[in-house]
């Protein structure tokens, strides 16, 4: 468990602090989805919308998102709470059963944890999850590419982690 704590809270405590920068550094755009939250739109709107980083590539913005990955599921922040829960619980039992033995799928524990408590958070404080990585690919079906943050990071890298342990288990096993 020191392993996890290790790993996982000072990521949560960076993708909180990224997020809160951006919360109170720019504007909740006041159009198609986002009038959900007219709070938040009112009392950002004298912020910027964005900031370039790498012009026509790679901008900060302030997004909210109610579903899951690609924003797939949007209006549902109820049920990703509770799932969310659900999968952080389970994952800790499964860590305490010893079922994670190698290094990567250790690490891509400690990652998405992180990841599923920096979301989860947000979901229960603002309503929605704070995105505002916009990278912009210039492919025809992903312009731009949807917004995204830290915790984000962390659950997509956990997940290659978990691939790269799937695939080494299997080329340990012997074949019949």
């Amino acid at each position: 468990m020191k392993f996890l704590a290790a790993i996982a809270l000072p990521l949560y405590a960076l993708d909180q602090l990224t997020k809160w920068w951006i919360y109170t550094h720019f504007a909740l755009p006041a159009d198609g989805y986002f009038e959900r939250f007219p709070d938040v739109v009112k009392k950002t709107a004298h912020l910027p919308l964005t900031a370039d980083v790498i012009p026509g590539w790679f901008q900060i913005v302030h997004w909210a998102n109610t579903g899951a990955a690609f924003s797939l599921g949007q209006g549902n922040n109820s049920f990703f709470i509770g799932l969310s829960i659900v999968a952080f619980a389970g994952l800790l039992f499964a860590w305490k059963r010893g079922l994670f033995p190698d290094a990567p799928s250790r690490w891509g524990v400690a990652l998405i944890l992180s990841g599923i408590l920096g979301n989860v958070t947000d979901r229960i404080v603002h309503g929605y999850v704070v995105d505002f990585l916009l990278v912009d690919l210039h492919v025809r079906f992903a312009n731009p590419w949807p917004a995204f943050n830290v915790a984000d990071s962390c659950i997509f890298i956990a997940a290659a982690l978990f691939i790269i342990a799937a695939v080494r288990d299997a080329r340990r096993k012997p074949r019949p």
